[in-house]
């Protein structure tokens, strides 16, 4: 099937200004977003079960939080590798064809975590090597599909398009998560991990329907900047040559990779579910829980666009992540953790649309790719880092103040950056911002 490339240039058309507080679904009028939007958010509503399913079977054969932790580290490292160069990659080739290539390597590795569930090989050391697979395909897919919505979409409308994405795929987180936990309150838990990744699989094929169905996406090359870019490490030098003459944006990294690494409970889910609920479905009451707030948060983000000191906003919303997971630390009832993980939750989706918003629309083309790269690589190893850390802490101090102290200690470093560093606070995006200056 011939695919009909998209125009170089970025849709740079003005949208009329909405005042409703409800999300604004203008950019799904764009028939190759609204394609990708659709399949990307039904194939996260299938990850969502690998995502349960992987550190509830390393719990199950460890009987280890430590070694849930350093599942994160097992996606960290390709991250850090793959996640840099997928992004030079996609400033170099055709970003549908290596949307394509990746998800194929992660569809692979979700087959792999099938199979050894299957056969019943309860090995901690071959969980994480096929979760390092899986990262490696979803380190080059993911900076390669940000950097295509400023392709397709109008630029005006690319707080929007965000927005939608990032509602959607939480929405997938909500629903995802809930039905493992039906999953493993129906059926043992080796039972339980095979069916999960079995529906994983089944669902990860829209994924490959929604990229398929993307027009061409040519790189674009100016040869008014010089040498064209590359995919090697010259490259990658050069994206992160931009990324530093850029305070804000390494301001808005530093702030994400604080409430991600100190923040982030979810390596503590497993242990804290089987240990202060009783297990079961409060396990995939757990790791919903933030997904909540998230679509909650999407669906009345109307307002976000016409914040104009979004600094202040950004740096508000990872205070507001902190304070309430470690809030949600405390509590003794299923119901209130829940509560305040959904809290912090919509705080963060607040955070992620502007520190995505704004990369996406000041990064010229050539260099969004690589720059897309840098971001995948702080807000997915980010995570990581922080199931390391709760996991490596709590076998220490215990569940309880592993997840108490990182969120209190994420909003006093929020804030401790703020006012050391007043540019991101300052900040204020231009009236007439312009992607490609």
């Amino acid at each position: 099937m011939s695919q009909e490339p998209v125009e170089a240039a970025e849709k740079v058309v003005e949208a009329p200004e909405r005042k409703s507080w409800m999300i604004d679904v203008r950019p799904l009028r764009e028939v190759a977003y609204r394609r990708m939007w659709l399949g990307n958010g039904l194939s996260f509503f299938g990850f969502q079960f690998t995502a349960v399913a992987v550190p509830v079977e390393m719990y199950a054969i460890t009987g280890s939080s430590a070694w849930v932790g350093l599942l994160g580290i097992a996606g960290l490292v390709p991250l850090l590798i793959f996640g840099l160069w997928g992004g030079a990659a996609a400033d170099v080739v055709d970003r549908r064809k290596l949307l394509l290539a990746s998800s194929t390597l992660a569809w692979i590795a979700t087959i792999g975590l099938l199979v050894q569930a299957l056969a019943g090989a309860r090995s901690g050391v071959l969980l994480l090597a096929l979760t390092a697979v899986q990262s490696a395909g979803f380190a080059i897919s993911s900076p390669t599909r940000q950097a295509i919505i400023p392709r397709i979409v109008p630029t005006a409308l690319v707080p929007a398009a965000n927005t939608l994405s990032y509602t959607t795929t939480t929405a997938g987180g909500v629903l995802g998560p809930l039905a493992a936990g039906l999953i493993f309150a129906t059926w043992s838990t080796g039972t339980g991990v095979t069916v999960a990744y079995a529906v994983d699989v089944a669902l990860f094929t829209i994924s490959f329907w929604a990229a398929y169905k993307l027009p061409a996406i040519p790189p674009v090359h100016d040869d008014a900047e010089g040498e064209k870019p590359t995919a090697g490490l010259r490259g990658i030098i050069d994206g992160l040559r931009f990324l530093v003459t850029q305070p804000v944006l390494l301001l808005s990294f530093a702030v994400d990779i604080v409430a991600m690494v100190f923040a982030m409970p979810r390596a503590l889910f497993p242990e804290i579910a089987a240990d202060r609920f009783g297990g079961g479905a409060a396990v995939g009451w757990l790791f919903a829980a933030i997904a909540i707030g998230s679509v909650v948060g999407g669906l009345t983000s109307g307002w976000i666009g016409r914040v104009r000191r979004q600094g202040v906003a950004l740096v508000l919303a990872v205070v507001g992540w902190g304070v309430a997971v470690g809030f949600a630390g405390m509590a003794s009832s299923l119901w209130l953790m829940v509560l305040l993980l959904a809290i912090g939750g919509a705080a963060d989706l607040v955070s992620a649309v502007y520190r995505q918003s704004i990369l996406q629309v000041y990064a010229p083309d050539r260099m969004r790719g690589r720059l897309q790269g840098v971001f995948t690589v702080v807000v997915a190893g980010g995570p990581r880092l922080g199931d390391l850390r709760a996991g490596a802490t709590a076998e220490v101090t215990g569940p309880t103040l592993s997840w108490v102290g990182g969120g209190f200690a994420a909003a006093g470093l929020a804030v401790a950056l703020g006012l050391a560093f007043p540019a991101l606070l300052k900040y204020r995006p231009p009236a007439d911002a312009e992607p490609n200056r």
